[in-house]
């Protein structure tokens, strides 16, 4: 199960080794997963058919293009054309993709993911989480806006969206992080926190997590090897990652090692666990189950510094 805002859930959920349910709206009950959308909503600037075969195919009459350009006589698209905005798109079926489930249901996840795009760079590409963690970054729901994401932003900008869906929500958000945990708990579901934005720096200096390390994370996390992969914790957000992931770079696991520029990476880091804390100010006086208990975990679940 994968929760995320704009960060490549469409493009990470459309793999040929796992059947698709949906790209985006689930529902967790009693019996499984459900998607309740029937359809997939793809960003398709730079758009190719090597990179991403399922959803290029998956573009043909029935797809609904948006802000693309193309041209007029032969209708053919110019998928790197982003004179209108970068965030062009395609919606297609679900059916559209050849491994989709139908109908789209699935038993309970064993794994709960969680998605930013840190355009900080300070993030690792992988961290496995306990409960309090998944909660807090749950509640959290960092990622971080860059050009073209949305009209007016021009450099990276750190966005919180309560629950990765603060405009959906109707309770308090740490009543959801608790039904959440509830879940996990009773499924036995780990918690993962999988970064597809920067490395080596910040967006403009830095670059893109490769599309092909990120699935390859996935794919460990899925096949249970990560569980038994051995584990340090960093420093601030004391996240635990990964020493070694079969086909990504171990250099690449651990974000300073990527860095060149040091004490860039810790004014940076800094900067993030900063608005990481200032965010969660807003939540600090919400109690969740018995008394205050669980409450003062998520917290110190958080960035310490």
């Amino acid at each position: 199960m994968i929760l995320v805002l704009g960060t490549g859930k469409t493009t990470l959920s459309t793999d040929p080794n796992r059947y698709l349910i949906g790209d985006d709206e689930h529902c967790w009950t009693e019996t499984g997963v459900s998607n309740i959308e029937g359809g997939c909503y793809a960003k398709c600037i730079d758009l190719s058919r090597e990179k991403e075969p399922e959803i290029w195919n998956a573009i043909k009459f029935g797809t609904v293009l948006e802000n693309v350009v193309f041209e007029e006589h032969t209708r053919e698209v110019d998928y790197a054309d982003k004179s209108v905005t970068e965030n062009t798109r395609a919606s297609y079926p679900i059916e559209y993709i050849p491994n989709a489930k139908i109908p789209c249901v699935g038993p309970h996840p064993k794994n709960v993911i969680l998605l930013a795009c840190d355009a900080f760079g300070v993030l690792p590409p992988v961290s496995k989480l306990n409960l309090a963690q998944t909660m807090y970054h749950f509640i959290s729901g960092y990622t971080a806006l860059v050009a073209g994401t949305e009209e007016g932003v021009k450099e990276p900008r750190a966005t919180f969206s309560a629950c990765f869906g603060a405009a959906f929500i109707m309770m308090h958000p740490t009543k959801y992080a608790a039904m959440l945990a509830e879940k996990m708990q009773k499924h036995g579901a780990t918690g993962w926190l999988v970064n597809t934005g920067w490395s080596g720096g910040s967006y403009g200096s830095g670059s893109r997590i490769k599309l092909a390390y990120t699935r390859k994370i996935i794919d460990a996390i899925h096949s249970g090897s990560l569980l038994k992969a051995e584990y340090k914790k960093t420093k601030v957000f004391g996240l635990e990652i990964p020493t070694e992931v079969e086909g990504v770079p171990s250099e690449i696991l651990d974000p300073v090692n990527t860095w060149s520029n040091k004490l860039g990476y810790e004014d940076t880091l800094m900067k993030l666990a900063g608005l990481f804390k200032n965010n969660f100010e807003t939540f600090t006086d919400h109690k969740i189950g018995k008394g205050n208990e669980l409450t003062e975990e998520i917290l110190a679940a958080g960035p310490n510094f």
